[in-house]
């Protein structure tokens, strides 16, 4: 089992406090410790309108949960938002054994899982745009999940919003979150006591085990305590690829008549030997190795450290004035060796080897008050929320070549070559790796007003708001503490939104939401020509969406079908080889999702998705309507639950997942084939001396499929990341 490194991280103090409305919920804050099995009985359904803190119920079959965070919103109930999302809750989580984000959004036919620029950085594709992990949120606030890779024994649920949201959230630091965001709600403590132990193991003979402990105090169990340790090491289904993960949460919480209070506190150690890289097409898409197989360099590796914490809490005033607060931060330290390949069409490799060390320190934070007060047939729900986010990044890196490129072999026939020294043959540097300089300082300022207006018996709600965001950003030298740029610029994004319910089953809805990207400054030259407009500083990037739908829930299940366009602007040179930023991506879609009990023994999850990605105002008009890379036309997802009526505490759950072709590259030349993937897994709960046991089996890829799982992932790039080999996992949970 892995150690945890924790004295090469130095430790740094993440305080916070937070203050909104309603009623403390116990039950409604753990739905890992629902029986979910059991379908006897209706399980009580929970709303919780508007808190910062406390979440909602869930939805039978236990998979997915009735609420989920609107930004300065709070939390909503999903019939009642202008705006698609879906919740994924802790059991869903731990029944498919998934070890991170990217496992459960196999889940979402609305998320594609792919993968960073030259590191191993788990990214999501929404409505065809990068959402990177860095842009993710911990309980509402941005930028203090650990940056490449999110454990998820931490999760009580993962919150998927669909749709341009700098409205609601605030422009997304790393400059992703065009079509959507992932927030993460950390576990509570349940109203029970619960200690319970895992093991597991799978394919490679990677073993892996967990403790998840938490217990309520006081006269009210008001208080409440939640420890989770995570601890897994060996080689997984990729040959020779090695993982080694550390994992320490602690969650806190106060209930109280007038105020809430959680505080959450993580260290994260991931480590991997020999990762399989991505691999960058020269033209088209190299034939496919066997899943298994792995063309990383024996002597590469990812690490990444990572503390972090946020506190959050909420006070009314009155019945009807309640404010928040919230602060988050991180530490974070990275350290990565690659030789990541390009390959010609028939596999054949070259390759340069890339190392890199960051350092993040990041302090994030909300803050907001809500009053409600009613004019003649209209209630109001008032917000005033501001946020500010600070960065400080340190950065240095080297690249070095090596060999005769044909030394390298292909993708079938892949060659080891001795490590090239650290000092020998550096084509460029930057920067100092063993101390790394100050060379990006971050600030983003937000502040928000909405009203929303129910009228009609409440079957009318309308929402507008605007929030005034500023984005600062100065970048430095490698090798000295002079800054090479500097960006501040203002922007105003306004939101509207309108739900529309005839019947308590039904939900109409409809919205117009921006998003926004910080702005570049004109480069001095283009491919060694002179730009005319060097040292323009440009606004923001600013995405418009339009989006309309219906949702549907009776209770026991429920669905939504969604239909959106989202135009994004993107950057180009014109004819006078000015910078500017006409371009344009617009993507056009139709989401339809599902989930919940739709029989007494059957449930389901999942959906289909289709997208019309085209680009549009392109350099010179070369590649106007064509495909943007990476966006599949169709992506579709099914999770089937059977609970074996014969056989008491027997399920049975299969999963498929269906990607259409890739364009690689922007003319349309090139693209890699459709795939389609199949999981299933049988799980058995039995009680062993009154205390719950839970046996879990599972397989991924049946078929031991090889196919490329994704193009893209960060703008105009094409590398490709191949689908993970037949992967089988056991475990066995028990409950003291």
């Amino acid at each position: 089992m892995p150690s945890f490194r924790c004295s090469s991280v130095n430790v740094a103090v993440l305080t916070a406090l937070s203050l909104s409305s309603t009623s403390p919920v116990f039950a409604a804050q753990t739905s890992a410790e629902t029986d979910k099995k059991s379908t006897d009985s209706v399980q009580e359904v929970i709303t919780v309108q508007g808190s910062q803190v406390d979440i909602g119920g869930v939805y039978q079959g236990g998979q997915v949960a009735r609420t989920g965070r609107a930004g300065l919103l709070g939390n909503m109930d999903m019939m009642d938002t202008p705006f698609s999302s879906t919740n994924y809750t802790a059991d869903l989580i731990r029944d498919q054994q998934a070890k991170s984000v990217a496992d459960v959004m196999l889940n979402d036919p609305t998320v594609r899982v792919a993968r960073g620029f030259g590191n191993f950085q788990e990214l999501y594709m929404i409505r065809g745009f990068n959402v990177y992990s860095d842009d993710m949120t911990l309980n509402g606030v941005y930028g203090i999940l650990p940056r490449q890779f999110v454990a998820a024994q931490m999760m009580e649920r993962v919150e998927v919003f669909r749709g341009a949201n700098t409205f609601l959230n605030g422009a997304a630091p790393g400059g992703s979150a065009v079509g959507g965001l992932i927030n993460i709600v950390p576990k509570r403590a349940g109203s029970e006591p619960l200690t319970r132990v895992t093991a597991g193991i799978q394919s490679g003979g990677q073993a892996y085990s967990s403790l998840d402990w938490s217990r309520r105090y006081g006269d009210a169990a008001q208080d409440g305590l939640r420890v989770g340790l995570t601890l897994r090491d060996g080689d997984d289904g990729v040959d020779d690829q090695n993982t080694q993960l550390g994992s320490l949460t602690v969650g806190w919480d106060h209930q109280g008549d007038q105020w809430r209070l959680s505080a959450d506190l993580g260290y994260q150690d991931h480590h991997i030997d020999q990762p399989r890289p991505s691999v960058t097409p020269l033209t088209s898409a190299p034939s496919l190795p066997n899943a298994n197989d792995n063309y990383a360099q024996n002597w590469t590796y990812t690490d990444e450290k990572q503390l972090f914490g946020v506190v959050r809490g909420e006070y009314d005033f009155t019945d009807a004035t309640t404010a928040w607060l919230a602060v988050g931060g991180r530490h974070g330290s990275e350290h990565n060796l690659s030789a990541n390949p390009t390959a010609d069409s028939q596999g054949n490799l070259t390759a340069y080897k890339f190392e890199n060390k960051r350092e993040d320190n990041i302090l994030s934070s909300d803050a907001g008050v809500r009053h409600r007060f009613v004019t003649g047939p209209v209630t109001h729900t008032a917000v005033l929320s501001g946020s500010v986010f600070y960065s400080r990044s340190k950065n240095a890196t080297e690249y070095s070549n090596w060999g005769a490129p044909e030394s390298l072999g292909s993708l079938r026939d892949y060659q080891q070559i001795t490590q090239p020294p650290t000092d020998a043959a550096i084509s460029a540097s930057y920067g100092d790796l063993d101390e790394p300089s100050l060379t990006q300082r971050n600030l983003n300022l937000g502040l928000s007003a909405a009203d929303t207006l129910a009228m009609l018996d409440d079957a009318v709600k309308v929402t507008v708001g605007a929030r005034l965001q500023r984005i600062d950003q100065k970048s430095y030298s490698y090798t000295s503490s002079d800054m090479t740029s500097s960006y501040a610029q203002n922007a105003v994004t306004p939101f509207m939104g309108v739900v529309y319910q005839p019947t308590l089953d039904w939900s109409l809805y409809a919205n117009y939401a921006e998003a926004l990207q910080p702005g570049k400054v004109a480069p001095q030259s283009n491919s060694g020509a002179a730009v005319t407009n060097a040292g323009e500083v440009f606004s923001p990037l600013r995405s418009q969406q339009y989006e309309v739908g219906a949702k549907y829930d009776n209770g026991a299940y429920g669905g939504a079908i969604s239909l959106f366009q989202i135009n994004k602007n993107t950057y180009l040179y014109d004819e006078q080889n000015r910078f500017n930023d006409n371009g344009e991506q617009r993507n056009r879609g139709i989401e339809l999702t599902g989930f919940g009990q739709v029989f007494e023994q059957l449930n389901i999850l999942g959906g289909v998705t289709f997208i019309d990605g085209e680009l549009h105002k392109t350099q010179n008009g070369v590649n106007d309507g064509h495909t943007a890379i990476g966006v599949p036309d169709v992506t579709a997802k099914l999770n089937l639950e059977w609970l074996v009526p014969a056989v008491s505490g027997l399920s049975v759950n299969g999963r498929a997942i269906y990607t259409s072709s890739q364009y690689i590259d922007m003319a349309n030349e090139h693209q890699l084939p459709s795939w389609t993937r199949f999981d299933m897994g049988v799980r058995y709960t039995m009680q062993v001396n009154n205390q719950l046991l839970t046996l879990n089996a599972r397989v991924e890829n049946i078929a031991d499929k090889d196919y490329w799982a994704s193009t893209g992932g960060y703008p105009g790039s094409n590398y490709l990341v191949q689908g993970a080999p037949r992967t089988f996992m056991l475990s066995a949970s028990y409950d003291f």
